[in-house]
């Protein structure tokens, strides 16, 4: 049961505490009082990063956590390696999407631009346009931003949490269509680092066969 929330969670990219609904529903009648500033900060530094390796910890709705490695290379690359005794793998690149249970040796794939993923690895990233934001917070040190698809709300919400000072992406929150959270926190960040693009290319077919070794 565990699994199959975990397999759902990432696919969809879910993470800190979400912006209250008081807060949501004001930004949605007032956006013009969102702090545009910070918004064109937070896009500054989307668009800036290019590579980052980190440690993440993801928590369902139900409690249950998973750890792993998480790797993210810019434009359109990203990789999650879940540490036993999950088997999951969740590799983005070249606008697909790809989900892999090591145990299983079954891959599910879907376009990137079907879940929030597509948002982060965009080549361009802007809060306007196909992207609406519903609310703005800022709390210990912390600025989180809810996004939504402009023209399908009802698909789900993601809200992205920031370290201000300095800007650090470090815990985003998906919030799918029937209400449910999945948190992912990173840690140990790096972006020093640039990963090799042999990680995530899972129409090699080598790829999968290094995998279940």
């Amino acid at each position: 049961m565990f699994r199959r929330h975990l397999l759902l969670g990432a696919a969809l990219l879910p993470l800190p505490a979400a912006i209250p609904a008081q807060a949501q529903n004001r930004a949605q009648g007032q956006a013009q009082t969102l702090d545009r500033a910070a918004l064109q900060r937070v896009e500054a530094y989307l668009n800036g990063l290019r590579s980052l390796k980190a440690r993440f910890l993801q928590i369902s709705q139900t409690g249950a956590q998973a750890q792993g490695t998480a790797w993210i290379l810019r434009p359109g690359r990203m990789r999650f390696d879940y540490d036993p005794p999950e088997p999951l793998l969740l590799v983005a690149s070249g606008g697909q999407v790809m989900m892999y249970d090591r145990e299983l040796r079954q891959p599910t794939i879907a376009p990137v631009s079907s879940t929030p993923l597509g948002l982060l690895l965009r080549e361009r990233i802007s809060f306007s346009g196909d992207i609406s934001v519903f609310g703005m917070e800022r709390s210990g040190g912390f600025l989180r931003i809810g996004l939504h698809r402009t023209n399908n709300a009802a698909e789900g919400r993601l809200i992205l949490a920031f370290e201000e000072n300095p800007i650090q992406l470090r815990q985003w929150t998906v919030i799918d269509a029937q209400g449910r959270e999945t948190r992912v926190t990173l840690y140990e960040i790096d972006t020093s680092v640039t990963p090799s693009t042999r990680i995530f290319d899972f129409n090699d077919p080598r790829f999968l066969e290094q995998e279940t070794r």
